[in-house]
């Protein structure tokens, strides 16, 4: 919930929380966990409504429209038929990419002079390169 947060900003809100309500922190505290406390009993008894209502286990998670179609309507031949067309595909993107992946990586480790320890030879055989002819552009 706080990832985004570092130390010196949760401290400077608590300061500011500090400063704001003062002596009535502990309360406003005590009414925040209570409201936490009430949604979450709030949800436990809808989920448990649900299940009896429907004669199935229902877990909060499966609230979510994908998974109760996935966990409840769908068996899992259904599941893994819809799966197949696209698991092929994926399969062969993934080879493919992790091929251009091995391929960009030895091209690197070739042109990378450090590794080597020489000097990467040039299409003349080794013949230093001319120098660029300077242009209209560059000298105006």
């Amino acid at each position: 919930m706080f990832e985004n947060l570092n130390w010196w900003e949760i401290g400077a809100l608590l300061l500011l929380a500090l400063l704001i309500f003062g002596d009535r922190l502990p309360t406003v505290i005590n009414d925040g966990l209570r409201m936490v406390r009430n949604l979450r009993n709030m949800a436990r008894n809808a989920t448990g409504d649900l299940s009896r209502e429907l004669g199935t286990d229902i877990q909060l998670e499966d609230l979510h429209p994908k998974a109760f179609i996935r966990k409840h309507l769908l068996s899992e031949e259904d599941e893994k038929a819809l799966r197949k067309p696209l698991q092929s595909m994926y399969d062969d993107l993934r080879s493919d990419v992790t091929g251009v992946h091995d391929q960009l990586k030895d091209v690197a480790k070739a042109a990378d002079v450090r590794t080597n320890g020489t000097r990467p030879a040039t299409a003349t055989g080794g013949a230093p390169a001319p120098a660029p002819r300077p242009s209209y552009d560059d000298a105006t």
